[in-house]
């Protein structure tokens, strides 16, 4: 039977061998590692095998480490004997102690392993360790006891992800105002709220796994399994995550599993001693650009590690899926560095990781198992044909994949472009330019472009005009034009650009500045590592009609359902920098012109019936200037055989129609 993905895309007829090996090769891993009607999740259970366990009448201890002559348990229950409990080796590199009396390791008492290699004692934190902490004197990083008597309090049992994505992108470090790094509870009573009010339907929460450096933005991970504690204990994380779905918010893992960080004594690198037990061997094994780990997805204990990572997360933590963060440099060999991917050849040549596409499906595959209704996100700037199909389909499984040209493609008219020479024609092709049905999360600006380095799209368009002119009093060119485009930017971006949304906390209401974290080169300094919500809450400043617009397009874009309908394009102009399109519900109008304002300019419909305005950005609680009135037009049929109706469109102007439907409709739905 032929896989729906060649039928959806016929460019891929010349490769249909090697769609055929992806899926032969995911069958093969399924089965290899499944027993006879098992199943994932019975696979991708190592938390509850290896790692410090509680368990009848005393503790146990077990760690693969295959190259490892020895083993030992140490920490403060011993007085960091080194030599008073050594584990006994078992088959197949598992190493194995029970220690007598469950009152002999207490909770908050530090511990690490010791590794015995070619003579050499080596201190290493176990790998499943879930509770990391830095000591405050020596910076030196111990696994910590954590063993909870009663279960965590759960009310989210019924909770279920909405259908309609809309991601709200967040780090707990820098979600305060102060100075400082933030915390899990700190998060819960003052930044989620703004999220509900929002209307967001899921967080996306990055820097969880346990990193030792800050200013990785927590991409450089040592330990899997443990969610940071410089945020806070394991049930602080839990309460935010039961708040968040309290609220009807799904929460998503920004989860690496690309790479891990090079450091021996707190990571997984050289956990046996040898550079390969995780990792590739040689320069395979080592990412250039990122000076980090590369794992061996060939290896059935890497995928028991990954997927049981997985599957620990939604278990203990209750996500409801995850962004899976580099998953370009895990598809291709050579990380995808500078490959322009402008032939399909690229996708199916010797440089393409087949071990790594198959360990994504069976990560997508076990996600969906433990939750059907868990999303997954991939991160690829390589257009990989497959990546948001179904594994059932020949894709690879996820739900949605970012689409990451639309940043690009707004940084790159904000830096090159005239206002009066954008093309219309350009932008509605790359907001709508994606591989067949594959569905994408569009977003104008994520992290990435928070960075420093970089600038938010209002820092870009406003920049130091952002220090004088954000007061309501203030009369300031600059700062219009910046409130207008930004509007319009996230407007059309939402509307057009996919099956999903996305932002980055702040950016909702035009965050000034860049994201630096503390380091050696700005004196470890907090000053732009934190969120500056004042700014937003002032009743004075002008942020607040950002913040109040993007209440208003979210909410649209939910009333009007509009990742489930198709796009039609209604008219296009580019000399008049116009554009107008239908989508789920809505009919959407928009004038870029940075000076023109048109009167009785046409607006095609399909469909005849009535029409009212349901959000204009020209609106005064948005900023704008209020000339657009909110009033119902009747779509009639024109002298030419047009149908649809005369409109005011001003200069850098959006408005949204909503068609009125009949009394007898909207009697029978109620």
């Amino acid at each position: 039977m032929t896989p729906k993905i060649l039928s959806l895309d016929p460019y891929l007829a010349p490769y249909t061998d090697d769609i055929a090996l992806r899926i032969a090769n995911f069958k093969s891993a399924r089965k290899r590692l499944i027993p006879q009607n098992g199943t994932l999740s019975d696979f991708a259970n190592g938390h509850h095998y290896f790692g410090l366990h509680r368990a009848v009448g005393g503790w146990v201890y077990r760690e693969w480490a295959p190259a490892a002559e020895a083993m030992y348990l140490t920490g403060d229950f011993n007085g960091w004997d080194r030599h008073q409990y050594k584990l006994e080796k078992k088959d197949n590199g598992v190493f194995e102690i029970f220690i007598p009396g469950i009152h002999t390791l207490q909770n908050g008492q530090r511990y690490c392993a010791i590794v015995v290699h070619d003579g050499k004692e080596l201190d290493r934190i176990p790998a499943y360790a879930t509770y990391v902490v830095q000591d405050e004197k020596d910076h030196s990083w111990n696994a910590v006891v954590h063993h909870m008597e009663d279960p965590f309090p759960w009310t989210d049992e019924a909770f279920r992800p909405k259908k309609t994505v809309f991601v709200y992108e967040c780090h707990i470090g820098m979600a305060q105002q102060a100075g400082k790094v933030g915390t899990y509870r700190e998060f819960q009573e003052n930044v989620l709220p703004r999220v509900a009010a929002l209307g967001y339907s899921a967080l996306q929460i990055m820097a969880i796994q346990e990193h030792p450096y800050y200013a990785s933005f927590g991409y450089q991970v040592t330990n899997f399994f443990a969610a940071s504690s410089r945020f806070g204990t394991p049930e602080d994380l839990k309460s935010l995550i039961n708040a968040a779905h309290a609220l009807g918010i799904a929460v998503l893992l920004d989860v690496v599993h690309s790479h891990a960080s090079k450091n021996t004594r707190e990571g997984l690198s050289e956990f046996d001693g040898t550079p390969y037990q995780y990792f590739h061997a040689g320069p395979e094994g080592y990412h250039p650009a990122w000076d980090t780990r590369c794992f061996d997805y060939g290896k059935d204990q890497v995928l028991h590690f990954l997927l049981s990572n997985l599957k620990f997360w939604m278990e203990e933590y209750h996500f409801d899926g995850f962004r899976f963060d580099g998953v370009t440099s895990m598809l291709y060999h050579d990380h995808g560095l500078g490959t322009a991917f402008g032939d399909y050849k690229q996708y199916f040549s010797m440089n393409t990781d087949t071990q790594a596409v198959t360990y994504l499906q069976l990560a997508n595959s076990l996600v969906k198992e433990l939750n059907p209704s868990a999303i997954t996100i991939a991160e690829d700037t390589s257009a990989m044909p497959g990546l948001a199909l179904p594994v059932s389909q020949g894709g690879i499984g996820f739900s949605f994949r970012l689409a990451m040209g639309e940043p690009d493609m707004w940084i790159k008219i904000l830096k090159e472009r005239k206002d009066e020479d954008w093309d219309m024609w350009g932008i509605f092709y790359e907001l709508t330019n994606r591989r067949p049905g594959e569905p994408v999360i569009g977003y104008c600006e994520s992290h990435d472009q928070a960075l420093v380095g970089d600038k938010t799209i209002m820092f870009r368009l406003c920049d130091k005009n952002m220090y004088t002119g954000m007061a309501k009093v203030v009369q300031d060119p600059v700062i219009d034009r910046g409130i207008a485009l930004h509007k319009l930017i996230r407007l059309l971006t939402m509307s057009l650009g996919g099956e999903g949304y996305l932002t980055f906390m702040g950016n909702e209401f035009g965050h000034p500045e860049w994201i630096d974290f503390p380091r050696e080169g700005n004196g470890w300094s907090y000053h732009y590592c934190r969120r500056q919500w004042n700014l937003v809450d002032d009743p004075n400043l002008k942020y607040e009609y950002l913040n109040e617009f993007e209440k208003g397009m979210v909410l649209i874009g939910r009333k009007l359902r509009l990742f489930t309908g198709k796009t039609r394009s209604l008219w296009t102009h580019q000399g008049d920098k116009v554009l107008m399109y239908s989508r789920g519900g809505g009919v959407f109008a928009f004038n870029f012109d940075p000076s023109r304002s048109y009167q009785g300019y046409f607006l095609p419909v399909s469909e005849p019936g009535s029409y009212r305005v349901l959000l204009t950005s020209d609106d005064g609680v948005y900023g704008g200037f209020g000339r657009v009135a909110h009033k119902t037009y009747t779509a009639k049929k024109q002298a030419d055989g047009r149908l649809g109706f005369q409109i005011y469109l001003p200069a850098r102007t959006a408005i949204v129609f909503q068609k009125v439907q009949s009394r007898e409709k909207l009697e029978k739905k109620a």
